[in-house]
C-alpha cells in the first residue's frame, strides 16, 4: 500500500517504522521544519515497553531513561496517598527527546521517507486521499492515511464533526534538571496539597544535549492554565518559596533551575472521538483519544496504536478491512484508559476539596480490597480493558 502518515511524533514514527518493515510506501509529513520533540519526560509502561521491544528498540531505549519500580504519593504532611508497585515489571522514565531520536533513526532506517514543512490542513477524497498543506501543495493520492497529529490535531475535524476535545482547565510546568547525587532514582514522586497543589519528580535517565552526562529528572509543578500568563510574569524568585515550602527535599533540584524560562508550559485535552476514521482516513494516538496525563498512559496507548495498525494491514487485503480489524482490537483498550483518566483527574488537578478527600482517604487502600491490587497493578501498566480483561500484543 502507499500510506500516509500526518505527524512525526510517537504515534507517527512507530507506525511508519512497522508498516515500512513490511514493504509498503510510507510518506511521514511534517508540519515543522524539522523534526523534533516537545516536552521534558515522560513514562513508559510495561505495555510500551513491550511495543518498543517488538521495534528492536527496547534495549537502546532502556540504555538512556531510568527504571521505576514504583510510584510514591505523599501529601505535605507526609501522608501517603499513592503506593503503586510494578512487581516483576517495571516502568521507564525517559526524556522526550531520548525516545524520539531513537523512533526517528528507525523511522529513516526503515526507508519510510519524511516530508518536513507540510501542514496538512484539509484532505481530499477519503476513499483515495490526497494531503493538502497550508501553502498549496498535494501530497498522495493514498490508499491509507494515519492522522497522527497530537492533542491539538486540527484535522481530525474535517473527519469526524461530532468530536469533542476541550482543553483542560489545568496544565503543568515542565522541565528536566540534573540529578546529580541520583538520590531520585527508582520512583515517580507526588506531593499533593489538597487537589490544588501537586508536584513531582520522575527519573529520566540521561538527557540527549545536556552538559550533563549522568542521570536527569523531569520536574513538574501543576498549574491553572488561568495562572499561567500571572505566573510568569511573577518569575521563579515568586515560585520557588511555594515549592520549597511545600516540599523542602527538591531544594537540589530546584536550585538547578536559573529561570521560569527552562520551564514549558504542558496543555491537555480530553479527546472524545466516535469513529476514529472516515473512509481510508483512521486516526491515531492522542489525536483520537488524548487524556489527562494522571495514569502516564499517553505515550504507551499510541505505541500501542501504531503496533495495531501495522499487525492489522499485515492481516487484511485491503485498507478498509484494516481499519475495521484496528477498530475491533482497539476499543476496548482505549475506553478503559479514557474513562479511567477522566474520573481520576479531580482528585488530582482541581480546587475541589472533596476528591481530595476521597483520594486520600481511599486510594492507598484500593489494594488491600479483594483484587484491588490486582487491577491497580494492571491498570498501572497500562494493559486493562473494558468491561474486564486485559490488553495483549498482536501476534
Amino acid at each position: 500500500m502507499r500510506i500516509g502518515i500526518i505527524g512525526c511524533g510517537i504515534a507517527g514514527q512507530a507506525a511508519a517504522t512497522g508498516l515500512a518493515r513490511d514493504g509498503h510506501d510510507v510518506t511521514v509529513l511534517e508540519r515543522s521544519a524539522t523534526a523534533r520533540p516537545l516536552g521534558a519526560g515522560l513514562l513508559l509502561q510495561p505495555s510500551g515497553l513491550l511495543v518498543l521491544d517488538r521495534l528492536g528498540l527496547r534495549s537502546e531505549t532502556e540504555r538512556w531513561g531510568a527504571t521505576i519500580h514504583a510510584l510514591d504519593g505523599r501529601t505535605v504532611r507526609g501522608r501517603r496517598v499513592l503506593d503503586l508497585e510494578y512487581r516483576g515489571e517495571h516502568g521507564l522514565g525517559i526524556h522526550r527527546a531520548a525516545l524520539f531520536n531513537l523512533l526517528h533513526q528507525a523511522t529513516l532506517a526503515s526507508g519510510a521517507k519524511l516530508r518536513l514543512d507540510f501542514e496538512v490542513v484539509a484532505i481530499e477524497n477519503f476513499e483515495r486521499p490526497w494531503l493538502l498543506s497550508k501553502s498549496g501543495e498535494r501530497e498522495g493520492p493514498f490508499d491509507l492515511v494515519l492522522d497522527c497529529a497530537g492533542a491539538h490535531d486540527t484535522v481530525r475535524d474535517a473527519l469526524n464533526p461530532r468530536v469533542r476535545a476541550p482543553l483542560y482547565p489545568w496544565g503543568a510546568l515542565w522541565t528536566a534538571v540534573p540529578d546529580r547525587g541520583d538520590a531520585w532514582k527508582g520512583l515517580l514522586r507526588q506531593t499533593y496539597d489538597g487537589a490544588s497543589l501537586m508536584m513531582g519528580v520522575l527519573p529520566i535517565g540521561r538527557a540527549p544535549d545536556s552538559a550533563f552526562t549522568g542521570p536527569h529528572v523531569a520536574f513538574f509543578w501543576s498549574l491553572p492554565l488561568v495562572e499561567y500568563e500571572r505566573q510568569k510574569q511573577a518569575g521563579l524568585g515568586a515560585l520557588k518559596p511555594r515549592m520549597l515550602a511545600a516540599w523542602p527535599q527538591i531544594r537540589p533540584l530546584i536550585d538547578e533551575i536559573a529561570s521560569i524560562e527552562q520551564f514549558a508550559l504542558a496543555t491537555y485535552r480530553d479527546v472524545v472521538m466516535r469513529p476514529w476514521r472516515r473512509g481510508n482516513v483512521l486516526v491515531l494516538g492522542d489525536a483520537a483519544h488524548a487524556t489527562s496525563p494522571q495514569l502516564g498512559q499517553g505515550a504507551n496507548l499510541a505505541l500501542i496504536d501504531a503496533i495495531t495498525i501495522a499487525h492489522c494491514v499485515r492481516k487484511c487485503q485491503t485498507a478498509p478491512d484494516a481499519i475495521d480489524l484496528y477498530r475491533r482490537m482497539r476499543r476496548a483498550h482505549i475506553a478503559y484508559y479514557q474513562l479511567t483518566s477522566r474520573a481520576l483527574t479531580p482528585a488530582f488537578q482541581s480546587h475541589s476539596r472533596v476528591m481530595a478527600f476521597l483520594r486520600d482517604t481511599f486510594l492507598v487502600g484500593a489494594r488491600y480490597v479483594p483484587f484491588g491490587g490486582y487491577v491497580t497493578r494492571t491498570t498501572l501498566s497500562g494493559i486493562r480493558k473494558l468491561p474486564w480483561g486485559l490488553w495483549q500484543m498482536p501476534d
